[in-house]
């Protein structure tokens, strides 16, 4: 069985991309998905968010966990599939995707990637999951019967994987989508058997890949893939969708942390007990760190910046991330956060959101203290994955990010 191969991509018909497309599930709250999809003058009867995060279509008191929520996201992909606003490809197709930030563009492969290589760490992991979060996309992937939110993949230097790709993204995309943040969506459908098989001979000859972003939901595929395994028969359950770019290509923005309480600390313990592993100043406004081991903090509507005393910087590639000493020297010791993935005390906010997010979750009450971080580099995260160790959860935040509605996999 192949590394990668094409499929039977679930995609909005032609002319409907611009209605279908929509932010990724994980990057909104469902109040900020309600108000995309039912706000005055929004006008999204045929977002994917209906899908994507189908709460929005039930009674605010209904947890977004429940069966309900699952089952009104199969009702409405039924609905667009009724209404012909979602088509799928008569034969296996690979797809290009290209995403343009500003002057910052990528161009990927969207194909199904093979779980078993994923169980056998081949695609290569950084991260641990959340088991709440896991939960919830196989609940999805089950009421769907389908992959619609997509991993994100990296590749490893290959010019001649490059080269194929940029073959499929030429001439007239079959959607071609600019979305409210200014992001521009582009595909492009392969269908031609030798170019596809050119590219899975390509793949296939790849040591690794890399999960970028995406590691709940190909968990949660690995889950499914296993509860559906009939054995030495192959079927569309046992690959996940995945778009996979080239890892020079990809841009990694910082990931910031935000705490609800000091546990019982004052903010004058706090700063004093900081300075036994950082050099602490005072700054007359916010704190973007400039490189690795600086961090901003957001205190008592006060921003300060603090720098790891070089001493207290290990060797180890986990252990000398930015991510892992504001773990070990902080949150852990200082604010007893020992599980980032189970503790409700903490929360994280992409860097896309910008230092006036921090500002705003602690100014409101809502949380205590902020942390802003130096980016991760890619490689660096690739150094650890195929040391076959995990950084600490939300290490990474990538952007441009993908859309969601505009390539599904129908694990039929």
């Amino acid at each position: 069985m192949s590394l990668i191969r094409p499929f039977r991509g679930l995609r909005p018909a032609p002319g409907r991309a611009g209605e279908v497309a929509a932010p990724p599930y994980d990057v909104l709250s469902s109040d900020e998905a309600r108000q995309i999809v039912h706000g005055a003058g929004a006008g999204k009867a045929w977002s994917f968010l209906h899908i994507s995060k189908p709460e929005v279509d039930l009674p605010r008191e209904v947890d977004i966990y429940s069966p309900e929520v699952y089952a009104k996201a199969a009702e409405n992909l039924r609905k667009m599939l009724d209404a012909g606003v979602l088509v799928r490809d008569e034969g296996p197709c690979y797809y290009a995707y290209r995403l343009t930030m500003g002057a910052h563009v990528q161009t990927g492969l969207v194909a199904a990637a093979r779980v078993a290589d994923y169980d056998s760490n081949r695609i290569r992991k950084h991260e641990f999951t959340r088991p709440d979060k896991e939960d919830d996309r196989v609940r999805q992937i089950e009421a769907l019967n389908a992959q619609t939110g997509p991993v994100l993949l990296a590749y490893p230097s290959s010019p001649a994987a490059d080269t194929l790709i940029a073959a499929i993204a030429q001439g007239e995309p079959a959607a071609d989508v600019t979305a409210a943040d200014g992001i521009r969506h582009q595909i492009w459908v392969l269908r031609d058997t030798a170019q596809t098989d050119a590219i899975t001979r390509t793949f296939d000859a790849m040591p690794a890949l890399y999960i970028a972003d995406g590691h709940h939901r190909s968990a949660a595929a690995s889950r499914v893939a296993a509860a559906r395994h009939r054995q030495g028969q192959e079927q569309a359950a046992d690959y996940f969708l995945a778009v996979i770019y080239p890892h020079h290509q990809m841009k990694i923005l910082d990931y910031n942390r935000v705490v609800r309480d000091l546990h019982g600390l004052e903010q004058d313990e706090l700063l004093a007990r900081l300075g036994a592993d950082f050099a602490v100043e005072d700054s007359a406004g916010r704190v973007h760190p400039a490189r690795p081991g600086e961090f901003g903090m957001y205190l008592g509507g006060r921003w300060r910046k603090l720098t790891i005393k070089p001493e207290r910087v290990p060797t180890d590639p986990v252990d000398s991330l930015d991510v892992s000493l504001l773990s070990d020297y902080v949150l852990g010791p200082l604010l007893r956060i020992a599980d980032l993935r189970r503790d409700k005390r903490i929360d994280f906010v992409g860097g896309i959101r910008g230092l006036a997010e921090l500002e705003k979750r602690v100014d409101s009450g809502e949380m205590a203290v902020a942390f802003a971080l130096h980016p991760t580099r890619m490689d660096q995260l690739m150094a650890v994955a195929d040391s076959n160790e995990v950084m600490p959860p939300k290490s990474t935040w990538f952007e441009p990010k993908l859309a969601d509605g505009l390539v599904s996999h129908v694990i039929d």
